[in-house]
């Protein structure tokens, strides 16, 4: 029983000093009471004392704030009055008991013990308790709700009106580890609801204000402790009501509701109409689909040991009538429970999201209209706690906060569903399809857990967003789904190879499981569309705010414009290094089979001079090798190897032996017929792609706008920077980041990675907040190099 005593208790009952003196000589605080000790104890005396076996199992109270003890023979064995206690006025100090006014006179009126030194107790706590000993229990009751409030939680905005926990708790005026109930009403306008909630728990005292003016009393959500049954009571705004956010207040209801461990639906009409049934039934249905799965999400999230979600609260259907009988009255043997659900069924409504749905009637022939079977109704329910137990005020805030956060916004009128009260609308995401208008089906504010936007049906393709997605048809037939792209290289070709590439076999799509599997100009002829052969296409929805679909194609020409500004940029890469590469590698692409391939030919097949990177390679077209200027400048036709008449480049070898005949076979010839059209045709394209080095002369701000992505803002639309707001002017250069298209200047966008989502399977530039975003794959920052524009 002992226990050590806090700081905070200290000082609670500094008149009362231990009256044992077996350990502190009575210079102490009384800190317990020990009945059969018939005294009152300090620490350290209470822990000795009840350590001797025979008293180790004495039951002794911990001492509260103004404690009155009782007088010592009125609760003694030889008390006068038996089972009657009566509270001390004062301790005689030479006997060591305390004693009622009446003991008192009888004991210590005469003789010796008049004298006897007495403590006197605090007179007016003596009289409070004594009053409150000689109340009946309705008085008691009615004495502890005198100084009850209430305080608006929540107003017509659906903006809690208390800033945190502790607060919420302050003016409740409860004790923040005391176990609640919440009891919330509801009800059209002017059936008193705020009447009915003063006069069945604050016993008529107008807690909760009341008018009989034509405007509505009570705007928002009110709420009040009820320090008798323990309970919250909420009063919300009447139904029917005139309000200019409707949508608002009826959302803001379903909260309520939703906190609630049982419901009052206060009723003033001659019978029960069928909004009643409505309203609970689709509140019953919106609970379910919407609030349940939130309420788990935050016993989850806020570590609740208390289930908030098990089962929605109890109704209590408190119907008055004047003029009819009550339901039930004209069929005795149904109840009037089993009427109910039979309205229920007959209008389509099923109320299972709560726990039991109770009716309670009363007839007022004369005013004022008797509660007290209502009363009695709300105390059973209270007392059961087999599916809603009482909790802490902190997690009935928690609860009403969480619902708050996910459940907000103006709620547009245009997309209202008015047949039901608690239309999907109030609860589910605004936000459209751009391209088919199916509404998003997550909750509100979803996109704060990072959930995506989803629809109920599927889309249609749309030209102008191009909402069609790709996924590797391999991957999908091995069960898994992976997204491709097309893109203007691969990732493993440098810049300027995947461009060569791209001019010569079109565009790719690759697969980051299988690589490339498609190239759009990888045959002559006859090239299969990739959707017909190694993509699977799927119709997606285009949500507001979101990136689009994330294709290449459009990004070529930006590629070059980057590639020509980087060599411009760039003096020590001025050279035709990257040009003699490109050329390089489109030679061995075309090249016949007979041609020694330009990466083996390091030196001059007849003079033996080494190949430096800048000088050109020339093949004879006879036999195939490789040679310098000098020793293949002479030509002759070669028929033979199927270059017609006209007179092509040969060696010197070759010009010298020009009457002896090469042995090729006629089949030779023929495999070689097709390596050789695309070599013609590959010559021609070697002398356009010279005309690379030229375009650097052309003023790149003319061509920008044309080469530009579509998803980039146009120059002309770009006034600031997008990040720091700096106006751009001659001096400040705008540049775009290759991964949202914005426009930034330099400071905000000098980072560097790769952005395969757009095609840029390279380090380019992106602004810092693209930088912070994850990406799906590896991302290279390139630093120390000069920017690209």
């Amino acid at each position: 029983m002992s226990a050590q005593t806090s700081p905070a208790e200290k000082g609670l009952n500094p008149g009362l000093l231990c009256q044992e003196s077996y350990t502190c000589s009575g210079t102490d605080e009384a800190v317990f009471e020990c009945d059969e000790c018939c005294s009152l104890q300090c620490l350290r005396c209470e822990e000795e004392l009840h350590r001797q076996e025979r008293l180790r199992n004495h039951e002794r109270i911990r001492l509260k704030a103004g404690h009155v003890p009782y007088c010592d023979p009125c609760k003694g064995p030889n008390g006068h009055s038996p089972g009657v206690k009566q509270r001390a006025v004062v301790r005689c100090q030479t006997c060591k008991i305390n004693l009622c006014l009446e003991c008192q006179k009888r004991t210590h009126s005469g003789g010796n013990k008049r004298r006897h030194p007495v403590t006197v107790y605090h007179v007016t706590k003596v009289q409070e308790l004594l009053e409150e000993e000689g109340m009946d229990e309705e008085t008691k009751r009615k004495k502890m709700t005198e100084k009850v409030v209430s305080f608006l939680l929540v107003d017509e905005n659906e903006e809690i009106q208390v800033t945190n926990e502790e607060d919420f708790i302050r003016k409740l005026d409860c004790k923040p580890d005391q176990h609640l109930k919440v009891v919330s009403i509801f009800g059209n306008t002017g059936d008193g609801k705020s009447h009915t909630l003063n006069h069945t728990f604050f016993y008529g005292r107008e807690v909760f204000k009341t008018s009989p003016a034509q405007e509505s009393c009570t705007v928002g959500v009110w709420a009040a402790y009820d320090p008798v049954h323990k309970v919250a009571v909420i009063d919300t705004e009447g139904l029917l009501g005139a309000t200019v956010n409707l949508s608002q207040r009826t959302r803001l209801l379903l909260k309520v509701l939703a906190i609630s461990d049982l419901v009052i639906y206060r009723t003033h009409a001659d019978r029960l109409h069928n909004d009643l049934f409505k309203f609970l039934g689709d509140a019953s249905e919106a609970y379910l689909k919407h609030f349940t799965k939130e309420l788990k999400a935050t016993t989850a999230r806020c570590g609740l040991d208390v289930p908030l979600s098990t089962l929605g609260p109890a109704v209590i259907i408190f119907h008055e009538t004047v003029h009819t009988q009550l339901l039930g009255s004209d069929h005795p043997s149904e109840v009037p429970e089993k009427l109910i659900q039979d309205r229920f069924r007959k209008l389509g409504r099923f109320p299972e999201a709560f726990s039991s749905i109770h009716y309670k009637g009363t007839r007022t022939y004369n005013p004022p209209t008797d509660f007290s079977g209502l009363r009695r109704a709300l105390e059973q329910q209270l007392e059961n706690n087999t599916t809603r137990s009482p909790r802490h005020p902190g997690v009935i805030f928690k609860a009403l906060k969480a619902l708050s956060d996910r459940f907000s916004g103006e709620i547009p009128d245009d997309q209202m569903a008015h047949s039901s009260f608690f239309p999907d609308e109030y609860f589910t995401c605004s936000s459209l399809c751009l391209s088919c208008g199916a509404g998003c089906k997550n909750s509100m504010n979803h996109g704060k857990e990072g959930v995506p936007h989803e629809a109920k049906s599927r889309c249609r393709y749309s030209h102008q967003y191009d909402n069609r997605v790709f996924t590797c048809k391999a991957c999908y037939e091995r069960g898994n789904e992976v997204s491709v792209v097309p893109k203007t290289a691969a990732s493993t070709d440098s810049p300027w190879m995947g461009l060569a590439k791209y001019a010569w076999s079109g565009y790719v799509i690759e697969c980051p499981n299988c690589g490339v599997v498609y190239r759009s100009r990888q045959y002559w002829f006859g090239n299969q569309d990739p959707v017909d052969t190694v993509v699977r296409t799927e119709i997606v929805h285009v949500w507001p705010g979101t990136d689009g679909f994330l294709k290449d194609n459009n990004n070529a020409a930006q590629r070059l414009l980057d590639g020509m500004n980087f060599m411009a940029q760039s003096v020590s890469e001025l050279s035709l290094g990257p040009t003699k590469a490109v050329t390089s590698w489109l030679t061995d692409q075309i090249a016949p089979a007979y041609w020694r391939p330009n990466s083996q030919i390091l030196s001059c097949n007849k003079c033996a001079t080494s190949f430096k990177d800048n000088d050109t390679k020339h093949h004879c077209r006879a036999c195939g090798e490789g040679f310098c200027d000098g020793c293949s400048s002479k030509t002759r036709p070669v028929p033979e190897r199927g270059w017609g008449p006209a007179p092509v480049r040969v060696c010197d070898n070759c010009y010298e032996a020009r009457n002896s005949q090469l042995d090729v076979t006629e089949a030779q010839g023929d495999d070689e017929g097709g390596t050789l059209i695309a070599r013609k045709v590959g010559e021609a394209v070697q002398n356009t792609l010279g005309a690379v080095v030229t375009a650097i002369d052309i003023p790149l701000g003319l061509v920008k706008d044309a080469a530009r992505p579509a998803y980039w803002v146009p120059d002309h639309e770009i006034l600031h920077c997008h990040s720091c707001r700096k106006e751009f002017s001659v001096k400040l250069s705008k540049h775009h980041c290759r991964a949202c298209g914005q426009g930034f200047c330099d400071e905000c966008s000098h980072d560097r990675r790769a952005v395969p989502s757009r095609g840029w399977d390279h380090p380019v530039r992106v602004c810092f907040n693209c930088n912070k975003k994850p990406a799906g794959t590896s991302v290279s920052v390139v630093t120390g190099k000069r920017p690209l524009c």
